[in-house]
């Protein structure tokens, strides 16, 4: 590593990113205004990400202050709830989740503009690729060792396409009362109306965590 990168991992609480990149030795934080579940709040901004993204001293979740002057590299998470196709049939003459939706989306098209020369922004396939831009790939656990089904884009700037690590035959539950079958985090975290299955159906796999951390700071 000739140079410690400073990565900011936004809209992550799970820190599964973060863990994979202080493995390298890089100066990564995460960002969010929820408290880390990943276990190191020493590592944890929980604010605006904006606010994070400025600069300056940052109080940690550990009420440590460290100085950043400017980011490397911004990898981001945004909250898929208003912005999956998942979800279409709960907008229907729905104004209040038009407002949300679109709030969403200005929040990403702000993300992907900040001053930070590296960006990767990860989100489900939804309503992004209509209203700013397709990603530049789709990826799914299943390329990177886990045998569930997501399919999620990567848009980036500056960054690699994540080359697959361990493709796996995807695992399928179908349920009882018949309907489409689901990959297992869904079908065993059924609803994200419950905070706590949210949480769990959004965490990044740890071998989509392993890739980007190693894929996107092996570049020049």
């Amino acid at each position: 590593m000739d140079k410690k990168l400073f990565i900011l991992v936004g809209c992550e609480e799970s820190q599964a990113v973060t863990i994979e990149l202080r493995k390298l030795g890089y100066e990564a934080f995460s960002c969010d205004l929820l408290p880390c579940s990943g276990g190191y709040p020493e590592w944890h901004l929980q604010m605006d990400v904006f606010g994070a993204i400025s600069g300056g001293y940052l109080l940690t979740q550990d009420k440590k202050y460290i100085w950043i002057e400017k980011w490397d590299m911004g990898i981001f998470f945004p909250t898929c709830t208003y912005l999956t196709c998942t979800a279409n049939r709960s907008f229907l003459n729905n104004p209040d989740r038009w407002e949300k939706r679109l709030e969403a989306v200005k929040f990403v098209h702000k993300l992907m503009n900040v001053d930070i020369p590296k960006i990767a922004i990860e989100n489900p396939k939804g309503v992004l690729s209509s209203h700013i831009r397709k990603p530049d790939q789709y990826i799914q656990p299943y390329h990177f060792g886990h045998t569930d089904s997501k399919q999620t884009g990567l848009w980036l700037k500056n960054l690699p396409l994540l080359v697959p690590t361990e493709i796996v035959e995807p695992e399928w539950h179908y349920p009882k009362n018949g309907g489409n079958r689901m990959s297992k985090t869904h079908a065993l975290n059924p609803s994200t109306n419950n905070p706590e299955n949210a949480k769990l159906r959004s965490k990044t796999y740890s071998g989509i965590a392993k890739a980007m951390a190693e894929q996107w700071t092996n570049i020049n």
